[in-house]
């Protein structure tokens, strides 16, 4: 008498199949979300301001200051060449605005880490510079000055390039 042995093929699909399967799937994606926040903690804190309930009752006051400075019609340029960020400003009839002090604020956008502040000196033509090293890449400046007409800010982002070390600024 001739016995049937049932073997299972060896190309069947299984429970184990797709036990093996269900927790490949679950490991990638616990795997990306485990390195997505480490990469995440490591850039950005994620804190705007130290307490938000105090930066919204200074809200308005900022919104009447630019526009104070806005009626002022000064304008102002930021530019970074072979190592030195240098600020200008001018009025509506293009004469050089002379500040007592100016600083700079200075940063990765959204990384804290290299974010540190800078006073700018004058160079005796109402241009302000000072000497820094930037990194290839985003940078963002926040320029900050004050004399008797009022306070004064620009915010703009420069790209340095790791060629040329030259900047492509955008000034609002």
């Amino acid at each position: 008498m001739n016995k049937h042995i049932d073997t299972p093929k060896s190309n069947e699909f299984t429970g184990k199949h797709m036990l093996v399967i269900v927790i490949a799937f679950f490991a990638v994606i616990i795997g990306v979300n485990i390195t997505m926040a480490v990469i995440a903690s490591k850039t950005w804190t994620g804190l705007v301001v130290e307490n938000s309930y105090v930066a919204s009752q200074k809200f308005n006051a900022k919104l009447e200051a630019a526009a104070r400075q806005e009626q002022r019609g000064w304008s102002g340029t930021i530019r970074y060449n072979a190592g030195v960020l240098e600020f200008t400003l001018v009025d509506k009839e293009s004469r050089q605005v002379m500040f007592d002090d100016v600083v700079a604020h200075v940063g990765r956008p959204a990384f804290e880490q290299q974010d540190r502040q800078v006073k700018l000196l004058n160079s005796g033509n109402g241009t302000y510079q000072a000497r820094l090293n930037f990194a290839p890449g985003p940078w963002q400046v926040s320029v900050r000055g004050r004399n008797d007409a009022g306070p004064y800010r620009l915010d703009t982002r420069i790209h340095v390039t790791a060629t040329t070390s030259k900047q492509r600024s955008e000034t609002p």
